[in-house]
């Protein structure tokens, strides 16, 4: 069964280098292993997401934080403003069910307007989803406003980080899947192991 992988890009319009570079690593992904695949941008969550309570959202708002809590596995990405995440991106995200992204494999990714922005991911991504108890693949996947041209990630460096986070992402996955099938199988009892 095709692994359920949702990513997300927390940018507020179509197209945007941000979405191009979470498509990247979920296009790798597919490379490795069969995945069904939900790709939302923050524009897909409508207006009205400024919200105080998680039942006043928007349906559109709404299915995107049902889609991040139900899939297997996260590719997530922000645009990098003013040294972090993308308010109305962190803003979606506090929606989120903290026992729902326990374990939950996610690749982090963010792009921005040029090397100062790179530590993004480590500094503000990579403890958000520390905080949910997520399993954050170790290579996360950053790229400047050179790195992506034309709808694809022009880069060789950025490419090689896309393929490594893709491929640590299928080996989360396939973890995280056996410990669901461990999870599901009945423990032996101890008198038939006699």
């Amino acid at each position: 069964m095709p692994a359920r992988i949702v990513a997300f890009s927390g940018n507020t319009h179509r197209p945007s280098r941000t979405r191009t570079l979470v498509e990247a690593v979920a296009a790798e992904l597919s490379r490795l292993r069969p995945i069904d695949l939900k790709v939302y941008d923050l524009v897909d969550a409508g207006t009205g997401i400024a919200v105080a309570s998680r039942s006043a959202l928007p349906l559109p708002a709404a299915r995107i934080v049902e889609g991040i809590e139900s899939a297997d596995a996260l590719i997530v990405g922000s645009p990098v403003y003013k040294g972090s995440y993308a308010g109305l991106f962190k803003h979606l995200i506090d929606f989120v069910a903290p026992e729902a992204l326990i374990g939950k494999p996610v690749v982090l990714t963010a792009t921005g307007g040029g090397p100062r922005h790179a530590l993004v991911v480590e500094h503000s991504l990579r403890p958000l989803f520390g905080f949910f108890s997520a399993q954050a693949a170790p290579t996360a996947v950053y790229a400047g406003d050179t790195e992506i041209s034309e709808g694809r990630v022009a880069d060789e460096i950025v490419r090689a980080r896309v393929a490594q986070a893709a491929g640590e992402l299928a080996r989360l996955l396939d973890v995280a899947q056996g410990a669901n099938v461990s999870a599901a199988a009945p423990a032996p009892l101890a008198s038939a192991a006699r």
